[in-house]
């Protein structure tokens, strides 16, 4: 995609397999933006090709078109010659302008990947993310291959309520297929939330998330997502502490391990669910406002309970990852929060506090289950075994003046808390590898 006096058109380059030499194709664009009520600035980001039943290639690129928000669908045999499909792939006026649009088969229940240029097995559902307004979307549904037509399996008119790929700092998240290993990877732009003075100072700005591997729940209805397991070869210097009980008010400081780059998981079991707090479904809508307003500190019924990382000495500086009960009629919905608003002493920050919502099954399932990742300044965690993932950057003080800080696991919650098991790790630097003078080098 290029754009030239913010007009929108899909070029094509051809590259060598090591991507460093780059040479333009002459007969740019191959896919022209003339199509009735679209905008021209807003036409863009096309899908990973796949082949349909008839041995065409097919591309959806994101579109405004009316102020709808539009997959456009496209046909070639060469990648070359393009054909718009007049029916869209699927469009909603919940939403404008669709960036990054991804598009892949899942089977409901198992985590291996499946190949959007195969033979796509019975019973496999469909996904479309979407990423607009900072935050990365997705609708579960199935492919009419027929009629060339996405159908999800609910409609959401309301953006606010369309499921989230990740509820902190991830965007333009893109997944492929690992014909290697058969998963689906998927990761994304985490942008920095400091200034853009310290950009220039630090030379970059920006990180890629950690790859996840991603799969659909049994019941159809959730994305799952998960670290690739190629991140626990860089674990070393592992804790493990069995049997813990945290009380209302409790901290418990985890140590033994390099807390600026490390590995935590740890599994919560509240002894009790009937101080779980109703549920205003209203919460839906925003849940970051709720995470502001029953925050770590914040006593509740069950919870919050959760992770206190990157804590300086006072604790003037930490960010809070944790958990929250409710009970609404028959379900109980949990409040996921990392919250950033006392992450840093330093002025001028983008410090919010990320939160969304995901029903669980506490009366059959006691366990609650959080894994933190943290490098620095990046932290991601994913609550509920993958079911619910926030991506934070934070910039504390305490990381520049001693590199050192602390981490807690704790409980505000009127009801006791077990802790099972939690296990930490330190990690250790990342080997890549880069060609240089015709040699693999390590960076």
């Amino acid at each position: 995609m290029r754009m030239l006096d913010r007009l929108s058109h899909n070029s094509i380059w051809c590259s060598d397999p090591y991507l460093r030499e780059w040479a333009k194709v002459g007969n740019n664009p191959v896919i022209q933006h003339v199509i009735p009520g679209l905008n021209s600035s807003h036409f863009r980001d096309p899908t990973t090709g796949w082949i349909g039943p008839d041995g065409l290639w097919r591309i959806a690129v994101g579109a405004e078109v009316n102020g709808i928000g539009t997959a456009l669908l496209y046909k070639s045999k060469d990648f070359m010659n393009w054909t718009r499909i007049a029916r869209p792939l699927y469009s909603n006026n919940a939403l404008n302008m669709w960036e990054c649009l991804d598009f892949f088969a899942v089977l409901p229940g198992s985590n291996n990947g499946l190949d959007m240029s195969s033979q796509i097995p019975s019973g496999a559902k469909h996904v479309l993310k979407v990423s607009i307004n900072s935050c990365d979307m997705y609708i579960v549904g199935v492919y009419d291959l027929k009629r060339d037509e996405f159908v999800p399996d609910t409609v959401q008119d309301d953006n606010r309520l369309w499921t989230r790929i990740d509820y902190g700092t991830f965007y333009a998240s893109k997944s492929f297929f690992d014909s290697k290993h058969g998963r689906r990877v998927i990761w994304a732009w985490s942008n920095e939330t400091d200034s853009y003075s310290d950009d220039i100072a630090k030379g970059w700005a920006g990180i890629h998330s950690i790859p996840r591997t991603i799969w659909l729940d049994g019941d159809g209805k959730q994305l799952i997502q998960w670290p690739v397991e190629e991140i626990e070869s860089l674990r070393i210097n592992e804790i493990n502490h069995q049997g813990l009980e945290l009380k209302k008010g409790d901290l418990f400081e985890i140590k033994g391990i390099d807390t600026l780059q490390a590995d935590v998981e740890i599994d919560f079991e509240p002894t009790s669910i009937d101080d779980a707090e109703p549920f205003d479904p209203s919460w839906l809508f925003d849940p970051r406002k709720h995470c502001r307003e029953a925050d770590a500190s914040a006593h509740g019924g069950i919870g919050p309970f959760g992770l206190v990382i990157l804590a300086s000495d006072n604790m003037e500086e930490h960010t809070a990852v944790h958990f929250r009960v409710y009970k609404s009629q028959e379900k109980y919905m949990i409040l996921m929060c990392s919250d950033l608003r006392r992450s840093s002493l330093r002025p001028g920050l983008y410090t919010p506090a990320y939160g969304g919502f995901f029903e669980f099954d506490l009366e059959n399932e006691r366990k609650i289950s959080l894994r933190t990742l943290i490098d620095r300044s990046a932290v991601e965690s994913f609550g509920s075994g993958g079911r619910i993932c926030i991506t934070a950057r934070v910039y504390p003080v305490a990381l520049v003046d001693d590199g050192t800080t602390h981490m807690y696991a704790f409980n505000n919650g009127s009801t006791t808390v077990r802790v099972p098991q939690l296990r930490a790790w330190s990690m250790k630097r990342a080997q890549v590898n880069v060609m240089k003078g015709g040699n693999v080098i390590d960076a």
